[in-house]
């Protein structure tokens, strides 16, 4: 129980700071927001100007234009969006299903693949399957996702005409078919770390004690993987999918732009050239709290998994 509250305490601790970072940084960016809230420079007058200042609190120190941004975050209110005013919290109700459903089909694709490649190269270590699956996956891993998802447009959608070019679909198997590209690119390019870490962990199992107590005691090889190797290598994998699957949030910035996805990575990308802080600050804030959420989650549920990370938290 006291890990669990640590956990949970750093992670709201960790929420909080990030928070200001970004509330902070809207001073660093080039630009008065005055100038893009008002838009037509023949209404730049001074009581204009004051208007607004005071209506975005932007006459008031920074920290209490954090309080009045901070306190309205905690109830859903991001404030309303320079370019569509609208409610942001509007905007990104509309955009978040398009990107969690990218992220979950990324997310399956890794781990059946990924989990997949892993197994089968330690099961083949040192052999021609091992090192191919290591040098395939460290390519994948070494082109940028946009050049992927260029390269997969290019072929499978303009020449083959297997897929759309852009687009998420309207819903059910139509969205699971458009997105079927853009997952592919989030996927492949993680693949290799999560491979490695498979065949790693599963390496390191081969010669432990208790599978050499079993290799011994007659068991078939296939069950030995299976129920020794395997199931003692969970806790490593868990964790290295979870910190990617975590991460996808954030590289659905590019893919999205390259497949015309309107997710909440498209819309930081429009957010940014627009100087639309409210939305770039409520996106980053939402990126930040999904990876917190995921990881926390994970580290908490690895002790039920693995009875001996349990043990080992305990005793610490």
């Amino acid at each position: 129980m006291s890990h669990a509250i640590r956990k949970l305490g750093g992670m709201l601790l960790t929420l909080v700071v990030a928070s200001f970072i970004i509330f902070a940084a809207m001073f660093a960016a080039p630009g008065d927001p005055v100038t893009f809230l008002i838009g037509n420079p023949e209404n730049l007058t001074p009581e204009r100007i004051a208007s607004v200042r005071a209506q975005y609190y932007l006459d008031e120190p920074m920290l209490a234009q954090y309080w009045h941004w901070a306190s309205g975050a905690l109830t859903g209110d991001f404030g309303r969006s320079f370019q569509y005013h609208q409610p942001v919290s509007q905007i990104l109700a509309a955009r978040i299903p398009v990107t969690l459903a990218l992220v979950g089909y990324a997310a399956v694709l890794l781990a059946v693949f990924g989990i997949g490649l892993g197994v089968l190269a330690a099961v083949r270590r040192g052999r021609a399957a091992d090192t191919a699956i290591v040098g395939g996956t460290t390519l994948a891993a070494s082109i940028p996702s946009f050049v992927l998802g260029i390269a997969l447009v290019a072929l499978f959608a303009v020449q083959l005409r297997w897929f759309p070019v852009a687009g998420a679909g309207g819903g059910g198997l139509d969205r699971l078919y458009s997105l079927t590209l853009p997952a592919l690119t989030l996927a492949i390019t993680a693949l290799a770390i999560v491979s490695r870490v498979t065949r790693q962990s599963m390496i390191e199992q081969f010669s432990s004690e208790h599978v050499e107590a079993a290799r011994a005691s007659g068991l078939a090889e296939r069950f030995i993987v299976r129920d020794h190797v395997l199931r003692g290598s969970w806790g490593p994998i868990i964790t290295m999918v979870a910190l990617v699957i975590a991460s996808m949030i954030a590289g659905t910035v590019a893919v999205e732009t390259v497949f015309g996805i309107s997710g909440v990575g498209s819309l930081l990308v429009d957010a940014i050239n627009t100087h639309d802080f409210p939305v770039v600050q409520a996106v980053l804030l939402f990126m930040v709290a999904a990876y917190m959420i995921v990881t926390t989650t994970v580290d908490l549920l690895l002790p039920v998994l693995d009875p001996r990370i349990g043990r080992r938290t305990v005793s610490a």
